[in-house]
């Protein structure tokens, strides 16, 4: 069940990340799932573990680091997308 609950926090984190940028996570779901758990540990790495901790993520290094992720991500498939067109 916790891990359930993890699938469904780093979910919305990947997704709250996504909506603060107003850009895509490339994949979907799933996509929003690697970005929350990939966020998750980018933001503990660089801040630590503070403020509220739900389902295994402290929520706030973890929403910083997706949207660091979404942000690089992003920038990869608009870079890419322009040698393609070129």
């Amino acid at each position: 069940m916790s891990f359930l609950w993890s699938l469904i926090v780093g979910g919305i984190i990947g997704w709250a990340a996504g909506a603060m940028l107003g850009r895509d996570v490339p994949g979907g779901v799933i996509g929003n799932i690697i970005a929350g758990f990939i966020g998750a540990w980018i933001g503990t790495a660089l801040l630590g573990r503070w403020g509220p901790v739900i389902g295994g993520f402290a929520i706030i290094p973890a929403i910083i680091g997706a949207v660091v992720l979404v942000l690089i991500v992003s920038m990869i498939m608009r870079s890419m997308g322009r040698s393609r067109q070129s």
